[in-house]
Formats: structure tokens, sequence, C-alpha cells
């Protein structure tokens, strides 16, 4: 590893795992990897009615509250204070009051926000999108006398406190925000000549980090719940960021348990689909056979399902229709996504019914499969259908890349992004898809986003404001009035780990790092690095990291520095 990756992977560890300032982590019980940071404020955004001193928030508090706290923010009735963490987190509040002649609890009302205008607005407002659906982020608390507390437990970068008294002044010693995350090494790693690239892939990382809870969650404000389709581009990240780690799957034999083989997960035909893939996938990179195995009997009557909504050589499934949400109401994407996830999910079954010793089940997915590459749907101009396709080689890649390059960034969406920047890699089109990477993720980036969202309308970032200010007049609120289906207005979540595609993209294409065969026994380096003059990073495997750097010359090739863990080959 060079000396520069080196301190650029500690540095970004350190800033990933603390605050901006000063502040106190409490280190997890025997076995966890879960830790609790409290974080100092960064920044009060406003204040409103009578606040002294508010920016006493932004000094360290040293976690004890005393009888004699001569620095303190006093609230007279009605006085409310915003204050800026910096980033994105997962976790609550706590505040520290102190001593005063009433010794009765202080009312206060929280609102916790991942953008300015979320933590401005109200629940009970009529004209709000502000919801407590999933994660209660809007409520009436009670402070202690002489006390410190803790509430909530959601998503967010924003906090306002609001003084709901009548007569008393209150004063108020610290108001911090408590993170909760799993203390492990980003194992995986990506700087190269466009810092911006560079920014994109760290952020990218930094979102499914946020989601690696207790499961692997899709969103940590909402929905904090683990749905599989979404979970795809996730388990690429934590693979090409954490290696194999255990939350992935955990969260696959949780919705294994909860949903009937003959029943589709989360209700989606698709979700099931992308658990299969996600099987193949976690073997080819780990080769856990052991875990293959645990899933021999469910695995088995799920493809009898799959083949049973095959008619022909046709997807025909009756219910869960679904690929994404701005092709919701195209029923040609819809069945051509199908059709191709479909082909991936048999062929994928095939290779693990094989295995498996199932050698009838191995010959029903592959000729099902067969039948079905027969036919191949109209994508109807479509990026998501074409990429879909082309990836599966149902489609020439050449001309889906067409496609996807005419519709721009303006047809991307932050789930299906990731797949139709595969498309443009099959297609050769490396330094475009970079140029999307850093137009469409980039430009969340330049809105304030420390995490990537569930969703983004390109051409609303045009004349949007940032996420922390709040918004001028003439501006496009991107949060309150942007979003649509699920994730209208602030209901919109701003940390969604399907989002993270770039991170997986950056190491597989740019670094060029992909296994091949079984359980990273033996590589392929091939870097692409398109208009970069370098890139430089490394990639977790089963048996240690693979470190790169790469250097264009002035004759445009490139040369490398590469580093394989032993009981790695590198092949062509």
């Amino acid at each position: 590893m060079s000396k520069r990756l080196g301190i650029a992977i500690t540095l970004f560890s350190a800033i990933l795992l603390s605050a901006c300032g000063n502040n106190e982590q409490v280190t997890p019980a025997s076995g966890s990897e879960f830790v609790t940071e409290y974080l100092t404020p960064t920044r009060v955004v406003l204040t409103k009615g009578l606040v002294s001193d508010s920016e006493l928030f932004l000094k360290p508090y040293v976690g004890q509250v005393s009888t004699d706290e001569p620095d303190v923010v006093s609230f007279s009735p009605g006085g409310s204070v915003l204050l800026d963490f910096g980033k994105e987190i997962q976790g609550g509040i706590q505040i520290v009051r102190s001593l005063s002649g009433d010794k009765a609890p202080a009312r206060f009302r929280l609102c916790l926000g991942e953008s300015v205008s979320e933590a401005l607005s109200d629940v009970r407002e009529e004209e709000s999108t502000a919801t407590n659906d999933h994660s209660v982020r809007d409520f009436e608390i009670s402070v202690p006398w002489l006390g410190v507390a803790e509430y909530g437990n959601s998503g967010f970068r924003f906090a306002r406190l609001d003084y709901l008294g009548d007569d008393d002044e209150i004063d108020i010693v610290a108001v911090r925000a408590i993170s909760r995350y799993r203390d492990i090494p980003y194992l995986g790693s990506f700087r190269c000549s466009d810092e911006r690239l560079s920014q994109i892939w760290q952020t990218g990382a930094y979102t499914v980090h946020l989601n690696m809870q207790e499961y692997l969650w899709d969103g940590i404000k909402r929905d904090r719940l683990v749905w599989i389709g979404d979970m795809h581009p996730e388990v690429m990240t934590v693979g090409t960021v954490f290696g194999n780690h255990e939350v992935v799957r955990k969260s696959l034999d949780y919705v294994r348990d909860k949903t009937e083989p003959t029943s589709w997960m989360n209700g989606i035909c698709s979700y099931s689909l992308w658990w299969i893939i996600i099987q193949h996938h976690l073997y080819q990179w780990y080769g856990d056979m052991d875990y293959l195995q645990e899933q021999k009997e469910y695995l088995a009557k799920l493809l009898d399902n799959v083949i049973s909504n095959v008619q022909g050589s046709k997807e025909a499934y009756q219910d869960g229709r679904f690929i994404d949400w701005p092709s919701n109401d195209q029923p040609d994407v819809i069945h051509a996504g199908l059709q191709a996830l479909t082909v991936r999910a048999l062929e994928a079954g095939a290779e693990m019914s094989r295995l498996l010793g199932d050698g009838s089940l191995t010959e029903r997915c592959a000729q099902t499969a067969k039948a079905m590459r027969e036919y191949v749907p109209d994508h109807v101009g479509n990026s998501q259908a074409a990429a879909l396709l082309a990836i599966e080689d149902m489609m020439d890649a050449g001309d889906a890349s067409d496609i996807i390059l005419a519709n721009g960034p303006e047809k991307f969406t932050s789930f299906m992004g990731y797949y139709l920047l595969e498309a443009l890699a099959k297609g050769g089109r490396y330094s475009e898809a970079m140029d999307l990477i850093s137009k469409y993720w980039g430009r969340m980036i330049d809105l304030g986003a420390t995490t990537f969202w569930e969703d983004f309308n390109y051409k609303d970032g045009e004349n949007a404001a940032r996420i922390d200010e709040v918004v001028p007049e003439g501006k496009f609120d991107i949060h309150a009035d942007g979003g649509a289906w699920c994730y209208v207005g602030l209901r919109h979540s701003f940390c969604h780990g399907w989002a993270s595609g770039p991170t997986t993209w950056l190491s597989r294409h740019v670094l060029g790092i992909e296994p091949v065969g079984i359980g990273f026994k033996e590589v392929r380096i091939e870097p692409h690095l398109g208009n970069l003059e370098w890139a430089e990073g490394t990639f977790p495997t089963p048996y240690g990291v693979i470190s790169v750097r790469h250097e264009k010359k002035a004759d445009g090739t490139v040369a490398s520095e590469i580093k394989l863990p032993k009981g790695i080959k590198r092949v062509k």
C-alpha cells in the first residue's frame, strides 16, 4: 500500500467514525461491534425568540453536569434553536439541563431532520409532508432539572429544540447527538485524481455503513426495514468496503424465515429473484459452501415457484410486479426488467443447484432460462430496461449504452443507476459512466448531502437550495417539494443504502478488481482510468486486502503496482 493511500484511509476513517469537533465515544459491550458516540453540534443554523448565547452549544461538553455551570444557553418562552451536527447519523439526542429554582421538568419539542427544511417542519402542519413513519422524529419531551436525558432514535443531521414553557426561563448546558454505528474498519478504499469521484465513493460507503444496524436496513429514518431488492446494491458495497460481514447473511436469513417460498419476499416478485442473485453472489465471492447448503431446501422450492411463473419463453408473474418506483406505471419496462432478472436468477439457481447436487432442478432452471433467452422484450427506449437486458447479454451493450447516454442523468435513479453504470461498463463506456456518476451523485453532494438519497430527480437540483440552509425565496426546496410515489416530500429518505452503487462500480471497474471463479482464489485486475491520471485503492477478500495503484503514462498506457495477499493468483 502506498504511503499516500495509507494516510487517506486513516484520515477517512477518522472523519467517518468521529464528529467534526471534540466528542465522546462509549466503548461497546464485549462481543458487540456497536458503539455510541456523542457529537457536539458544528453550527447553530438559526434561533427564534429569546435564546441567549446559543453559540455555547458548540463547546464540547465534559459528560457530567454540575451544580455550578457558568456557561448555559437560556431559553425564554417561545425560544427555539436549530442545530447542525455536520453529517447524517443514526441515533438520538442528549439534552443536559442545569440547576434552576424550579425543579419541575421543562417541556420542549424536539424535531429531528435530514434537512433544514425537515427539521423546521412539524408533523402537525396540514400542508407538511413531514411524518413520524418508522421512527418518531417530532415529539414533545420533558427535560429534568439538574439532569441528563436522551431521546429519539432516527436518521438525522439537524435538530430543532423549542421551549414550550409559559413563564420560566430554562437553562440548558448542552445538546449533543447520539450516534450509534458499528465500529468496523473500512478495509476497502478508493482515491483518484478526481477528488469529486473519491468523495462520491466515500459517501456511498458511509451511507451503507449507517444502514448496517442489527440488520441491513434500506434507510435509517425510513424505512428501517430489510427489503431484499434494495439490499443487492448494499450487499455489493458491504463486500467492497467491509468484506464478508455477517449482517448480510443475517438479513437474508431473516426475510427467508419470514416468507414462504411459494410467496414473494416483501410481497414483490423481483425481490425473491434478488434473494437468489445475492445468494449466488455471496458464494462466488466467499465460497462458503456450508452457508449455501443451509439454503438448499428453501432455494429449491423458491426456484420451483419462479419456474411456475414462466409461460413458454416469457415471465408471467401475477402479482408483486416491480422494478423501481419511477417505472412503476410503465408495464413494458417492468416486463423487460422481470424477463432479464428471471433469466439471471434461474442461471444462478442452476449453478447453485448443481453445487448442491440437485441435477433435476439444475436442468429445469437451465432449460427455462435458455427458453427465456429466445424472447427479448422491447426496452421501449427506457434506460433501466435496456441496462438490465444488456447486463444479461439479451441486448447489445453498445446499443444499451447509447440509450442510457442519450437519456442522461435525467433518467437515472439512485437505485437502478447502479445497473445503468454496469451496462455502460459492459459497453466499454467508462469515461461516460464516470461523468454521469460525477453529475448525478455529485449533484447530491453539491446540495449538501453527506449520505445518498432514496431517489433524486436530477432536473430538480438545477434551482434547488442546499439541504443545510433555510430555502431562500425563489429556490426549489429539494426535500419538502421533491419526491414522488412513496417518498413524497419530507418523507423522502436522505440516507438510503440502495443509492451506494458508485462505490462498488468505481472499485470494480476503475481499480479493475474482479474475482474469477469461486472465493477470490483467482482475480482479474483490469483498470479503466478513462480521463483519470491515477487511481489507487484496496479491496477486501477472504485472503486479505488487495492493494493497487494505477498511473497513466505519457503514452496513454497504464502502469500498475499490485499487491496480492498470499493465496490469490492474478489471471488475465
